[in-house]
């Protein structure tokens, strides 16, 4: 099992959600999260004062998904989240080693 985390655009998050929906992902967790990469920020005029924005808001979507459709997974979300420009995020897989689903305490693979 592996878990799948990708940091992308806020306003791409319905685009991937239907693009693991397609190929059979049952369960995501978002977190809405700030960061900075590349990007470095940006700067703001408010009521005449200009500040720079150091964290950009972005979103978290987690998956934890089966080892042999990982590929898939990570293909699903970068195509979906591309926009071509700097911020586009990033995708990191992880490995898990143990699952369990609390209300009927299967684990492995089932609790998925």
């Amino acid at each position: 099992m592996k878990m799948v985390s990708a940091v992308i655009k806020p306003f791409k998050l319905d685009d991937v959600r239907e693009a693991l929906s397609e190929i059979g992902v049952q369960g995501i967790t978002v977190t809405e999260v700030k960061g900075f990469g590349r990007q470095k920020g940006h700067t703001e005029l408010y009521r005449g004062a200009e500040y720079v924005v150091d964290f950009l808001p972005k979103v978290r979507v987690d998956a934890a998904v089966a080892s042999d459709i990982v590929d898939q997974v990570v293909e699903a979300i970068s195509s979906a989240a591309q926009t071509g420009k700097i911020g586009d995020g990033k995708i990191f897989v992880s490995e898990i080693e143990q699952v369990v689903r609390i209300r009927t305490g299967e684990t492995g693979t089932e609790a998925l």
